[in-house]
């Protein structure tokens, strides 16, 4: 249950910073409300996650959800270059998040 919740953490942190976007600079109203909203909800879950999961890890894979995440957004949806270069790298990222669920007894 703790790796679901992290997941959905992970998720609630792209939501977050894709809406980063839309703030403009925290000057738009609904934008920067949505945004604050699923950065409290991302971390809420992460805490939720850490009372079963080892803090480094559930934190690594967190983070790491958010930036393969963000990162994939940002190529199907905002015309970031979708490249060989950048597909290795955001694969040993995902390589390095099953690897710590794999190593991980809880």
């Amino acid at each position: 249950m703790s790796w679901a919740v992290l997941l959905l953490a992970g998720f609630f942190e792209v939501a977050w910073v894709i809406g980063l976007k839309y703030t403009a600079g925290y000057t738009r109203l609904l934008p920067t409300v949505l945004v604050v909203i699923a950065m409290v909800i991302s971390v809420w879950l992460l805490e939720i996650a850490t009372r079963t999961l080892p803090l480094g890890t559930a934190y690594a894979v967190w983070s790491g959800i958010g930036a393969v995440g963000t990162i994939v957004v940002e190529m199907i949806f905002f015309n970031e270059p979708v490249n060989m270069p950048r597909l290795i790298c955001l694969s040993i990222i995902i390589i390095g998040i099953v690897g710590l669920k794999l190593v991980t007894s809880h």
